[in-house]
């Protein structure tokens, strides 16, 4: 065993290259094969993987970490939008019903103002019309007074 740090996929490409190298039998289909030189990649295999495993296992739960941090900030965003256009619908509804209770106010407002307005109108031609009379007898009493002192006057 060396202290060499290697990847493991190296160390399989050397078992590799000892088997290709391994000397064949004739007429079978078997090798042999240096026993030392494979069990000393086997043993730096041993010694490799679990650092390489560890360091997979060490990425996979920070992936995992980073994954669960992403979805929960995604929540969060997706809570405060929902939150907010709640809050926006809310305010449209609020304003539209305003909207439409203003337009109520100044249309009533209108149609009394137009009441008042033929009230009054009718008010003063009712005060017109009696002046006009009044006005009318008075000159009729004035016109009838002054025949009176004429004819008085004659006589």
């Amino acid at each position: 065993m060396s202290n060499r740090k290697v990847s493991v996929e190296s160390l399989i490409d050397e078992m590799y290259d000892a088997l290709e190298r391994a000397t064949k039998l004739p007429l079978m289909s078997k090798s042999l094969v240096n026993v030392s030189e494979l069990t000393s990649i086997l043993d730096e295999i041993n010694e490799n993987l679990p650092q390489e495993i560890t360091q997979a296992r060490s990425i996979v739960s920070d992936r995992n970490n980073i994954i669960e941090d992403a979805k929960r900030e995604a929540e969060g965003i997706i809570k405060n939008a929902r939150a907010r256009a709640e809050v926006l619908v809310s305010q449209e509804e609020v304003l539209r019903t305003a909207n439409a209770e203003a337009a109520a106010v100044v249309e009533e407002t209108q149609n009394k103002i137009r009441e008042m307005k033929k009230a009054a109108n009718d008010y003063v031609d009712d005060i017109m019309l009696r002046t006009d009379d009044a006005i009318a007898a008075s000159l009729s009493e004035i016109r009838q007074t002054r025949q009176n002192i004429k004819s008085t006057q004659r006589s």
